[in-house]
């Protein structure tokens, strides 16, 4: 072993340059995965150390002890507790202070017209609490409200919107309303909590706007006295609660706050970033594989000699081993620094993007340390392990040969083997996406077709270079000829070099195909279900946003230029014990704007006990017109409803649908999500859009746009996903990049004698690097039209699976001019990868390369 050991080291200084693109794989691959963790660490504890900074005064915590959560939301809705409840909890032995705290929606304005926020994070409005130990929220500048339309707001908010101590803006909340900044704040000592806005308000002007009727707040804050423990404050503040009621530690509802920023942002955000990392890693396993393959093969005459020499098969492995052992420990380490230093990088770029990354060092933790560079090591071993093992293989007469060129072609075992693989994808597939719709047969299915394209390479990739390269000898000559004779000569090695640019084109075509399907089918939804001529919505999508004003419908129905406007908005609640997102309309007028296709029963009927429901939810439910469900609303009521219509439809409707009238009793602060407005008959589009833009201007100036319009800015969410996606997969491209070119190098150095006769025989430098360049690009053009493929196959069992898990019809689109954005991409990669290696076989001196063995 120590002869390995020393063999291994002194290959290794000699042939330093055949390891750096796998050095640089591995590094790429391990920074990004070391990045992505140190980072979700020093998240989690930024933000915890900010939450507990925040509420550091708030001993304990009263609220309803019961929320409704309905599907696809982590976080459910509470009934509101009585402010009166405050006297009792002052009464309280150990209390020294509590103040209600009332929470609700409101959006400010920015010093341009534009909303502040809302593509996301809450744009939350409350009550000013003057106790400053309770208020999360310190006051670093002004004072604090005092009179109605005075307000505070954090000092993010204010630098987003240019906003200033004494300006005049508009709150939405829904409804407008002017207020004066008289004060910025800060929260946990940060600018303000992530991109959350927040706008503290007097607690009589928190009542109007934020409640549906004064007396409620959303929780109330408790201080303890001196000497008195936040558990122990909460055994005495129990038995004083009313029934539904609970206090928990403000330790809890720190640790809480924490975990609901966690579930909804940072672990989505970290697991996509992973996600990456691993595609980013499975590229490189490729690009590794290949470099020690084509090592070994460069390798056999040496290896061979050993073997004459006396070195046994497991010495020979063994040598390989360490070598990759030693590149792969050295570059996950030095991964795993720079890793380190793309988190660094990331705390200081958030701040400079808008999303203030909170202050404070680094966190890195023993997983974060050990997992990148364990997954570095793995991964490299893994992958030199087959080149190993065919190194430890070589037979002694291997050294009598004239080369060690590997022309290894590919086997009647192999195509058999990847021809059952396909078929088996192909039929688990089909299984999981058309006869028993499931995500989990048709992800196996995908990781088969993954597998099939894998083994199939060497065995495709003949013909697809004869097929792609054919035009070469037309158009290049002899130079083009023989850059196709050379991506020939080894169908493995081309087809491993391809792959890894395979694995990065696919991704980004599955990314490509699936997000211009979303749009298909929210543009097939909208024109479907949406009848009206124009929509009035807020540009807002998950929790942000304040929505519109409920009166803004009835508003815009008045116009003499409109038939009908219908305002929907949202309730939560629970239906036969399972929590449910409601529609509140006017069924009458939703009928007519929206396609509900087949409705049994009458939508005129509901009043304040009927209640409307989808087909596929009443046939889940098990539930007809005529049947009564019984609701449990978040201010704890409950009522029992009849069914009196089924719809067909509820893409844009929802499942449920009750009245206004049903809602009020119940509702908290009110607001709509959509107005959908219908013409009169020969009013023009631009009559009808102009005359209600003037009526939503004195609702906040919502945005108005016609049917088409709301269908693509519906979509908008996609863009800037795919955005996201593309900057990320640029990392497998470039690790794809570096794979191409090592392997173009290392073939150039084991085709040395072959090109210095080339040059002799009257090729010229600038053919020699064209014939590189072009062997380059037809590697790519193959990897980059097998990804195209996998990808546009992998995405349409993406849509059509999640088409048969869902109760909405998902359009399959494929997008042709972004895929060909991709082929030339691909293609511009492998002429780019190329350019370096053509360089240096220009540079080779004659003489020297025809004496080369």
């Amino acid at each position: 072993m120590n002869a390995s050991v020393r063999l291994s080291v002194s290959s290794l200084r000699a042939h330093k340059r055949r390891f750096a693109g796998t050095f640089l794989a591995v590094f790429l691959g391990v920074a990004f995965l070391a990045g992505t963790l140190v980072m979700g660490d020093t998240l989690r504890a930024s933000f915890d150390t900010m939450f507990g900074r925040a509420t550091s005064g708030t001993d304990a915590v009263v609220r309803s002890a019961d929320a409704i959560t309905t599907p696809g939301e982590s976080e459910g809705v509470r009934r509101p507790v009585a402010t009166d409840l405050v006297r009792a909890v002052e009464r309280v032995p150990g209390v020294a202070a509590a103040a209600p705290s009332i929470q609700g929606a409101g959006q400010l304005v920015g010093a341009n017209g534009d909303p502040i926020g809302g593509q996301g994070p809450p744009t939350l409005a409350g009550n000013w609490i003057a106790d400053p130990e309770l208020n999360a929220y310190q006051l670093a500048e002004g004072r604090a409200p005092a009179t109605s339309g005075e307000v505070v707001i954090d000092r993010g908010t204010a630098e987003r919107g240019d906003l200033r101590i004494g300006d005049t803006t508009t709150l939405r909340t829904p409804d407008p309303l002017e207020v004066t900044i008289v004060g910025l704040a800060t929260f946990g000592g940060e600018d303000g909590m992530a991109q959350v806005t927040f706008t503290g308000m007097t607690r009589a002007d928190a009542e109007k706007y934020l409640t549906a009727r004064p007396g409620e707040a959303a929780t109330i804050q408790v201080r303890a006295g001196p000497g008195v423990s936040q558990q122990e404050l909460v055994d005495r503040l129990t038995p004083v609660l009313p029934e539904g009621v609970e206090a928990i530690t403000g330790q809890k509802s720190a640790e809480e706050n924490t975990e609901m920023i966690s579930s909804q942002f940072l672990t989505v955000f970290t697991l996509f970033l992973l996600v990456f990392s691993g595609v980013a890693l499975l590229v490189a396993t490729f690009s590794i594989h290949n470099t020690f393959a084509i090592v070994v093969a460069q390798r056999t005459r040496e290896n061979a000699l050993l073997r004459a020499l006396g070195a046994s098969r497991r010495q020979v492995t063994a040598s390989t081993l360490v070598e990759a052992t030693a590149v792969a420990v050295t570059a996950s380490l030095a991964g795993l620094a720079g890793g380190i230093g793309i988190a660094a990088g990331l705390q200081i770029l958030f701040p400079a993007i808008g999303f203030p990354f909170p202050e404070g060092d680094l966190v890195v933790s023993a997983l974060s340390m050990l997992l990148p560079v364990a997954v570095g090591v793995v991964v490299c071993l893994g992958s030199a392990l087959l080149p190993a093992v065919r190194a430890g293989r070589t037979a002694p007469m291997a050294a009598l040969r004239e080369t060690a060129v590997d022309t290894s072609g590919a086997s009647r075992v192999r195509a058999v083997t990847g021809t059952g693989l396909a078929a088996l994808a192909f039929g688990v597939t089909i299984s999981g996406v058309l006869v028993s719709p499931s995500l989990w047969l048709a992800g196996t299915g995908a990781v088969l077709a993954l597998a099939s394209f894998v083994v199939l390479g060497p065995v495709a990739s003949t013909t697809a270079v004869r097929v792609l390269g054919g035009p070469l000898d037309r158009l290049r000559g002899v130079t083009g000829g023989l850059a196709r004779r050379n991506a020939l000569r080894s169908p493995k090695r081309t087809a491993a070099t391809a792959g890894a640019l395979m694995i990065g084109v696919a991704v980004v075509s599955l990314f490509t195909v699936f997000a211009a399907s979303l749009k298909a089918t929210m543009d097939q939804t909208v024109s479907r279900s949406f009848a009206g001529d124009i929509a009035v919505s807020t540009p807002a999508f998950g929790a942000g946003g304040s929505g519109l004003s409920p009166r803004l419908a009835g508003a815009v129905a008045r116009l003499p230029e409109v038939d009908t406007a219908v305002g929907l908005g949202r309730g939560v609640a629970e239906v036969d014990g399972k929590g449910r997102a409601l529609t509140v309309t006017d069924p009458l007028a939703l009928a007519r704007t929206f396609d509900l296709g087949t409705v049994k029963g009458s939508l005129s009927g509901l009043g304040t006990d009927g209640i409307a429901v989808t087909e596929s939810e009443a046939d889940q439910q098990g539930l007809k017109t005529g049947d009564t469900t019984r609701l449990t609303f978040t201010d704890g009521e409950k009522e029992t409803f009849t069914v009196r219509a089924v719809y067909g439809r509820s893409e844009l409707a929802g499942e449920y649908v009750i009245t206004r009238a049903a809602w009020e009793p119940h509702r908290t602060q009110d607001a709509d999500t959509l107005v959908a407005v219908s013409f009169e008959d020969g009013v023009s589009a631009d009559t009808g859009k102009a005359a209600v833009e003037k009526v939503a201007e004195r609702y906040g100036s919502p945005e108005v746009q016609t049917r088409d319009e709301y269908a693509r800015s519906s979509a908008g969410g996609i863009d800037m996903m795919l955005t996201l996606v593309y900057a990320l997969l640029a990392l497998a491209v470039l690790i794809a990049l570096l794979g191409i070119a090592n392997t173009l190098t290392l073939a150039i150095h084991e085709r040395t004698r072959e090109l210095g006769l080339l040059r002799a025989v009257g090729q010229t430098r600038s053919q020699l690097r064209a014939m590189v360049r072009w062997e380059s690009v037809l590697v790519a053009a193959f990897g980059t039209v097998g990804g195209l493929a996998l990808g546009g196959f992998l995405g349409w069992v993406l849509v059509k699976a999640s088409d048969g898990a869902s109760d909405s019809d998902f359009a399959f689109a494929v997008p042709p001019l972004n895929l060909a954005i991709v082929a030339l991409v691909g293609l511009a990669a492998g002429a780019l990868a190329g350019l370096r290696p053509a360089r240096r076989a220009a540079r080779l001196d004659v003489l020297r390369a025809i004496a080369t063995e």
